[in-house]
């Protein structure tokens, strides 16, 4: 079983549109899901960075004149652009409609869409019926323009685990709307066992995102001394220590993707594996093909234990 490997531009913001598909040709990987956000005015002269200045993105307000040199550069390559991911909020459904007007353009048969996010200050019930409402409206719009629409595990929002976000899609069509499972995310927060996560999914199951993170106690000089601390010195009793989640490489993180891929083939999945590398480790094109390659070495072992 041959694994369909894809790049969400987001990882590789030094790279123009046909620099991406290039090195994405000769590392191997297929599908290429496109950012879909503009560069803010303030960041144009910045070093190109993940979330600001971006050179591997559409532009929402570009889009018409920009989609088709994004896919024709795709095509150039021989890549197929397989997403379009953009930064929707919940309920806004000009934006969703723009969006996936933009998607069908670029020839994409996925799309993110919006989930609440979680801060304490409104109540869970109150943002899961808004997301429900929203993704209902969403569906219609997935039908029509035959993309199907996503919500991602994503943390600080109201669908970190596999459960929660199982629990806004499972009235929907599972045909239209579906779920993009990113462990790595689920380092940060809502880890659950992976296994049974993707089992719950079943038929919701529709994209993997792939990178990793790993929580470390901050730095010794934000840590109180404990002997200061001690309740003889007359100082407050530490209470907990602080922890803090970063992105790691691809093989060094939290998440094992060995074991990843071995429960994601046990429940049939035959998807995409998109990389999503915010690490800063690796230069975006060496990147690509260590991705590549640590995925076909998982791919080997793996096959080697099905034939054992």
């Amino acid at each position: 079983m041959d694994m369909k490997l894809s790049v969400f531009t987001v990882a590789v913001p030094d790279l123009n549109a046909a620099e991406l598909a290039s090195a994405a040709a000769a590392a191997g990987i297929e599908g290429i899901e496109w950012r879909f956000r503009g560069i803010p005015e303030d960041a144009l002269s910045e070093q190109p960075s993940f979330w600001r200045n971006n050179r591997c993105s559409i532009d929402p307000d570009r889009w018409q004149e920009q989609v088709p040199a994004f896919r024709e550069a795709a095509a150039m390559h021989g890549r197929k652009s397989i997403a379009l991911v953009p930064y929707l909020s919940c309920g806004d459904l000009p934006a969703a409609e723009q969006a996936f007007q933009a998607a069908s353009k670029l020839g994409a048969s996925m799309m993110r869409v919006g989930v609440p996010g979680y801060d304490r200050t409104t109540a869970y019930p109150e943002l899961y019926t808004k997301a429900v409402r929203y993704l209902n409206e969403v569906q219609d719009m997935a039908k029509q323009y035959s993309i199907k629409a996503v919500v991602e595990t994503h943390h600080q929002t109201i669908a970190p685990t596999a459960s929660l976000a199982h629990r806004l899609v499972q009235s929907l069509d599972p045909e239209h709307v579906g779920v993009l499972y990113d462990p790595g995310n689920m380092v940060h927060e809502g880890y659950e066992n992976h296994r049974m996560g993707l089992e719950l999914l079943g038929p919701y199951l529709a994209h993997v995102h792939v990178k990793n993170a790993g929580w470390y106690v901050k730095e010794a000089g934000n840590t109180p001394d404990r002997a200061a601390s001690s309740p003889s010195s007359g100082s407050e009793l530490p209470l907990s220590t602080s922890w803090q989640c970063h992105w790691a490489p691809l093989t060094e993180g939290m998440v094992d993707w060995v074991q990843m891929v071995r429960d994601l083939r046990a429940v049939g999945y035959d998807g995409y594996y998109g990389i999503e590398d915010f690490s800063g480790v690796l230069q975006s094109k060496v990147m690509l093909q260590h991705f590549a390659d640590v995925f076909a070495a998982i791919e080997r072992r793996i096959n080697e234990e099905e034939q054992a």
